[in-house]
């Protein structure tokens, strides 16, 4: 990635449904576990890999009912798209690659003789992927008679069954294993290769991430029946793929511990952020560590000490301010002060806090830069803000953390919020 100068020290290439996202989950915790762990330890110099058998419409509508991060790399419909960035600008490269031995009007000819096979909606149909529903005692016939027929007919194709009724027909050189390998030899020929890589999946359509040459992978806990049968069969005595015992986000999480491929704890696992201190100055960790308090103190999950107040005013700027998105300029002590009234205004209700694309700048000696989205849903509505917030190690020690100086904050148009009250800092 432009972003990155340096090999990433880690890519995370995880499945979304049932993998990173957890449907059983309504509190979303274990995905907001690792958004936090991502963001605070893992943004500024790893790759973060979203692939999914969702198309793009289906990808967007997920990202709008989950807390989930922003990627620096998404794979699509069942690795037949990999697009970067905010943009999602398409790598065009891949397209190509796809394109040989493919005509997907041959595909929908001959599957429209097969008459269990029922077409998905419009919008999974997609440029190198026609998908289809399939009863499972139906699929290993139906798969076996349309590869036969097709290869007959000049092309070469794949076809992957998942979830106990998917049937996704794709080109040869499609797939999630395939798109990552492309991406590897991209990188490597860049000199850019990741250091690590770890695949996360809970479905068939997840087992090529394994197959890709020196990974690490992680089965979720909840990983079905279909993937731990080729886990069985293919990959048992691999060491660099386990089971873990933790579900969707959890359980990557447990893998990066596992394999030791960085930070493991979650800053949502700290108790007491107040205890949390690094070796180094980190802005990107302070910047989670104060959205987390900032959350639990509106859920009354901390005590509601002057003490916390104390310690927050002690690492602001006396003369630093806040830029409301609204525009109305405060001071940071002011804000501080106004946090009094709100504590435990959120109590029992689905409150949550999140940040996203933490990037930290050094612009001087002593001074980061950090850019950042905040997020806020409460009940079913989500805000966010694009913020700009200036730190500085300025005239403090090591055990003090960083000092906020400025922080700017503007509604992201598409997640702003009808009245400006609620909006705190």
């Amino acid at each position: 990635m432009d972003r990155l100068t340096e090999n990433a020290n880690l890519m995370i290439v995880s499945d979304l449904d049932h993998t990173m996202v957890d449907h059983h989950d309504p509190e979303n915790l274990s995905l907001l576990r690792f958004n936090a762990l991502w963001e605070a330890n893992y943004r500024s110099n790893s790759l973060l890999v979203f692939s999914t058998g969702r198309s793009p419409t289906l990808y967007k509508e997920l990202r709008k009912e989950k807390p989930m991060l922003t990627p620096d790399i998404t794979i699509m419909s069942v690795g037949t798209e990999i697009t970067y960035g905010n943009s999602m600008e398409p790598d065009n490269g891949w397209v190509e690659c796809l394109n040989q031995k493919w005509d997907r009007n041959i595909v929908f000819e001959e599957t429209n003789k097969i008459s269990e096979l029922t077409l998905q909606s419009e919008t999974e149909q997609r440029p190198h992927k026609a998908s289809f529903y399939v009863q499972k005692d139906k699929a290993e016939d139906i798969t076996r008679s349309l590869s036969t027929c097709l290869k007959e007919r000049g092309l070469d194709v794949k076809i992957i069954y998942s979830g106990g009724m998917d049937l996704d027909i794709l080109p040869q050189g499609a797939g999630k294993g395939q798109a990552l390998a492309y991406l590897h030899n991209k990188f490597k020929a860049e000199g850019k290769l990741p250091k690590n890589t770890l695949v996360c999946g809970d479905s068939g359509n997840d087992a090529d991430l394994f197959t890709v040459p020196d990974v690490h992978g992680v089965m979720v806990s909840n990983a079905q029946e279909e993937l731990l049968q080729w886990h069985a069969i293919y990959a048992k005595n691999n060491p660099k793929i386990i089971h873990a015992k933790e579900r969707c986000a959890a359980g990557i999480i447990q893998a990066i511990g596992h394999f030791n491929l960085g930070p493991s704890i979650s800053p949502r696992d700290v108790t007491d952020l107040s205890d949390s201190k690094l070796d180094n100055f980190d802005p990107a960790y302070e910047v989670v560590k104060f959205y987390l308090f900032y959350e639990r103190w509106r859920l009354t999950e901390v005590d509601n000490s002057e003490l916390y107040l104390a310690n927050l005013k002690a690492v602001c700027s006396k003369f630093g301010s806040f830029v409301h998105p609204s525009g109305i300029e405060k001071q940071l002590h002011d804000c501080v002060d106004s946090l009094r009234t709100s504590y435990g205004d959120k109590k029992g209700q689905p409150f949550r806090v999140w940040v996203d694309q933490v990037l930290p700048v050094k612009v001087g000696s002593d001074s980061w830069l950090v850019k950042f989205k905040k997020w806020e849903q409460s009940g079913g509505e989500r805000l966010c803000c694009l913020t700009t917030a200036l730190l500085s190690s300025k005239d403090v020690t090591v055990a003090d953390g960083l000092t906020w100086v400025h922080v700017h904050q503007t509604w992201l148009k598409e997640a702003c919020p009808s009245s400006d009250a609620e909006w705190l800092f």
